[in-house]
C-alpha cells in the first residue's frame, strides 16, 4: 500500500467528519479542484478505505459477545492455521504476535454457549496447542483513525 500524501490525508479527514459530503463540497472546503478531489476519492475508495465489511458492528447482527483468544501454536502449521481461521465465520480477525502467544483472534458470538463452541473449533485446528480467552466487558476506545490522521497532518 502506498503512503498517503498530505492532500489524501486532508480529504480523508474531511470525509471522517462528514462521510456524506460530496466531492465538490470537500473541494470547496479544502480549496482544491473538484476533479482532483474526485479522482483522489475514487482511488482512496478503491485502494485505501475498508469495505463495508469492516464497518458493520457484530452487535448489530446479534453477536454481542466479543472475545479475544490467544492461540499458542506449532509454528510450522501457521499457514494452515490461518486458512482454517478464515473458515470460521465468528472469527473477525487474527494477528500474528510476538511474546508468549502466537496468534490473537478476535471472536464475536451471540452468547457464551456459542463462544464455547467456537473456542472448541479453534482448539481442534491442527497445530493449535492451547487457547486462552478473555471476554471484552466494554469497548473503552473504539477502533478509530481520525485522531491519527489529524496528528499525521501536523508532522
Amino acid at each position: 500500500m502506498q503512503l498517503l500524501d498530505q492532500t489524501d490525508r486532508r480529504i480523508l479527514l474531511a470525509l471522517s467528519t462528514a462521510a456524506k459530503k460530496t466531492g465538490s463540497a470537500i473541494a470547496a472546503t479544502l480549496g482544491l479542484g473538484r476533479n482532483t478531489v474526485q479522482t483522489r476519492m475514487t482511488r482512496l475508495e478503491n485502494e485505501v478505505l475498508d469495505s463495508i465489511d469492516h464497518r458493520v458492528p457484530p452487535a448489530a447482527l446479534g453477536y454481542g459477545l466479543l472475545s479475544f483468544v490467544e492461540l499458542h501454536v506449532d509454528q510450522r502449521h501457521l499457514e494452515d492455521i490461518a486458512a482454517q481461521l478464515r473458515l470460521i465465520p465468528e472469527v473477525l480477525e487474527a494477528h500474528g504476535l510476538t511474546g508468549s502467544a502466537d496468534i490473537l483472534v478476535r471472536v464475536a458470538a451471540k452468547d457464551a454457549q456459542e463462544l464455547f463452541r467456537v473456542h472448541g473449533q479453534l482448539l481442534h485446528i491442527q497445530g493449535v496447542n492451547r487457547a486462552d480467552s478473555a471476554l471484552s466487558m466494554a469497548e473503552l476506545v473504539p477502533y478509530r483513525t481520525t485522531n491519527l490522521l489529524a496528528h499525521s497532518l501536523k508532522s
